[in-house]
């Protein structure tokens, strides 16, 4: 999220909840494949409409991770589940 922040391409690795979290903005790679890893990186230095369009897709997914947005739905959860608990 702060890459995404700071407009600043991503490649991270393709497991765990890594490609949940970055979506389309970021390169996924298998973490146990250096090769792979390298050339992820390589065309990210090197591919300047890469760059500019995982800047965006950044941008566009940080907005979807909003502090305020994430903390009204924890608040409506728990008010329906304490609802529902006093019937």
């Amino acid at each position: 999220m702060e890459a995404f922040r700071y407009g600043t391409p991503v490649v991270t690795s393709d497991t765990s909840s890594l490609p949940e979290v970055a979506g389309d903005a970021a390169f996924l790679v298998d973490p146990l494949d250096v090769e792979e890893m390298a050339e992820a990186v390589w065309k990210v230095i090197h591919d300047e409409k890469l760059r500019a369009r995982l800047k965006e897709r950044g941008h566009q997914r940080l907005r979807e991770f909003d502090w305020r947005a994430t903390a009204a739905e924890v608040l409506r959860v728990l008010e329906d589940v304490g609802r529902r608990a006093l019937g």
